[in-house]
Order: structure tokens, then C-alpha cells, then sequence
């Protein structure tokens, strides 16, 4: 049965979703591929970034995953989420206040002060260039001098404290493809299921998550904010943000067009009067060459014994500059 859903590429519904514990662990562990066991929202959880220029909604997490040889690791998460293409400057400025957080090294047997391992998450409304794939698992590895990588000894702590791994997802590229867990997770985000008529509203089919119990608690949590009067007042007032944006971006577009036509009219113009200012330069030169071989001519009638007023005549050259050759 298709059932109507809130759209959580909304900033409310988002954090509405992620307020779940349950639905909290249910993403991370889809993104990490890790059973995240216990997951906490640091302190200043939600962030938006300046509504004069751009939504941007981060929410910073302290999660302890399960190992694959069993034991717990304590990591961060800093997860951002954006509908509109921003600059990366923007995401390096949380990250790095997040790097000079005290709270975030390890408080217990850990003489040398190494920082609790960070994974930024990077919810995007856009497409980042001509990477096709819908999810991207940036991690780093290390490498000696000749490009050998380096695997006695990492991880290490010291060198997790200054690096960390990224996973970028593209939202418009999740086009009903469900080939793993993260897929289905991920799917509530899908865009093209968004209504036609109400761009709030995600149309879904439930019968999909039918035998998963974590799927069925998100959809359940989705159905509860799209009729929740609170969240759809919110997102009308991001609606109303976002329409205000496009038309400011809209503006601008059709400005550069027109300021890009005048500056083609204008080089056009220009190169228009460079043609014409040869084309003189040629015919002046021209007119230089004819009257010099006049002027040699005249000399010539001159001395052969012609007549000033003849040679006038002839070459249309006045008197006195025939008396002056």
C-alpha cells in the first residue's frame, strides 16, 4: 500500500527522526557497516548554519561500535546535512571546531592526550560533479616513501587523532535502487518519490519494509511528523526560505545572462571596430603609397620640363607643393 510520508530532506524532519535513538543507530550503523551499540548527541546537537545564505543543518554524535573482533571503539560523528550546493569552506570551519574541542579527547588511560577518531557524514540535496556512485566511503590510508602502504602498527591512535574518514551521500542519486542495507535505509530519502502536488510529502510503498521491523519504526516516525501541525508549520517556513533563495538565484541567473549577452555584445562591438580600424589603417596606407607615387611623378613632369599648371592638372596636386619638390 503507498502511504504518505514527511519528507525528511526537511531540517525539522530531520532532526525529528534522529531525536529516535533507535532511528539514530538504524542510520549510522547502515553508513558505518558497523553495529553502532550505543549513540549519544553531543552538546550543541543542532545547528543550522546562516539562513541568510544557505541551510545548514549538522548534528554531532559520540557512538560506540562494535569491532569485528568484538570490542567497543568510541568514535564521532559529525553528520551534515545541506539541501543546496554550498562551498566546502563551510564544512571545513564545523569540522575544525570540532578538531579544537577539549570534550574530544580521550579522558581515560590516555597520557597522550591522542583525540577521540572522527567520520564526518555528508547528507547532500545535490550532485557532486560526475561521481555517479550514490553513496561515496572516502577513508584514509598510510603510505611509505615509495607508495607502499603502511599496515604494521595501524591503526594507531596518534594518527587517527589527525585524520579522518568521510562518506558522502548524494541524495539525487538515490533513484529507487536497493542493492544493500544502506540502500533501503536510505531510501525514505528518495526524491522521486516525492509528491508532485506537495513537495513535503514522500509517497511510499509500505509493503517494502514489511519484514524489517527498524524500516517499519522510521516509516511509523515519518507518518507521526507528517501529521504533526508543529513540524508541517516549520516546514512551510523552510519552504518559504528555500522559495525566497530560488528566486534570489533565479534573479542572479537571468542578471549573469543578461550582463554575459551585453559583454558578448560588447566584444562583438569591439571587435567590430578593430575591423574597421585595420580596414582604415589599410586604406591609409594605401592613400600614403598612391600619394607618395604621385609626388614622384610630379617631381618627374617637373624636371622632364612641363609646366607647373600642367602638372597640376595632371596629378590634382596643388601648385606650391609641385614648387616644392
Amino acid at each position: 500500500m503507498i502511504i504518505s510520508v514527511a519528507n525528511p530532506i526537511y531540517d525539522t524532519v530531520f532532526k525529528y527522526l534522529m531525536e529516535d535513538e533507535r532511528i539514530a543507530k538504524t542510520l549510522l550503523s547502515a553508513l558505518l557497516k558497523k553495529e553502532v551499540m550505543e549513540v549519544e548527541v553531543r552538546r550543541h546537537e543542532y545547528t543550522n548554519g546562516s539562513r541568510d545564505k544557505i541551510s545548514m543543518f549538522r548534528i554531532d554524535f559520540g557512538a560506540t561500535v562494535r569491532q569485528e573482533d568484538g570490542s567497543a571503539k568510541l568514535i564521532l560523528i559529525e553528520l551534515q546535512k545541506t539541501w543546496l550546493e554550498t562551498e566546502t569552506l563551510r564544512f571545513r570551519q564545523y569540522l575544525g571546531a570540532q578538531y579544537a574541542l577539549p570534550e574530544n579527547i580521550i579522558k581515560e588511560d590516555n597520557p597522550e592526550g591522542y583525540a577521540i577518531p572522527m567520520i564526518t557524514v555528508y547528507l547532500l540535496g545535490h550532485k557532486v560533479g560526475d561521481i555517479d556512485e550514490p553513496v561515496l566511503y572516502v577513508n584514509h590510508k598510510s603510505f611509505d616513501y615509495d607508495g607502499n602502504e603502511v599496515t604494521k602498527g595501524i591503526p594507531d591512535p596518534f594518527v587517527d587523532s589527525l585524520v579522518h574518514d568521510s562518506i558522502i551521500v548524494q541524495i539525487p542519486r538515490l533513484r529507487g535502487k536497493v542493492n544493500n542495507r544502506l540502500d533501503k535505509v536510505l531510501s525514505v530519502f528518495d526524491q522521486s518519490c516525492k509528491d508532485k502536488y506537495n513537495r513535503q510529502v514522500l509517497n511510499i510503498d509500505e509493503a517494502l519494509y514489511a519484514d524489517d521491523d527498524e524500516m517499519k519504526h522510521i516509516i511509523h516516525r515519518l507518518l507521526s511528523a507528517a501529521s504533526d501541525s508543529a513540524l508541517r508549520m516549520e516546514m512551510n517556513v523552510e519552504d518559504e526560505y528555500f522559495s525566497a533563495i530560488e528566486n534570489r538565484d533565479t534573479a542572479i541567473m537571468l542578471r549573469d545572462e543578461k550582463i554575459k549577452e551585453q559583454d558578448a555584445q560588447l566584444a562583438e562591438q569591439g571587435a567590430q571596430l578593430a575591423e574597421q580600424g585595420a580596414q582604415l589603417a589599410e586604406q591609409g596606407a594605401q592613400l600614403a603609397e598612391q600619394r607618395k607615387a604621385l609626388l614622384l611623378s610630379a617631381k618627374a613632369m617637373k624636371e622632364a620640363g612641363i609646366s607647373i599648371e600642367q602638372i597640376s592638372v595632371m596629378t590634382t596636386l596643388p601648385t606650391e607643393v609641385i614648387l616644392s619638390l
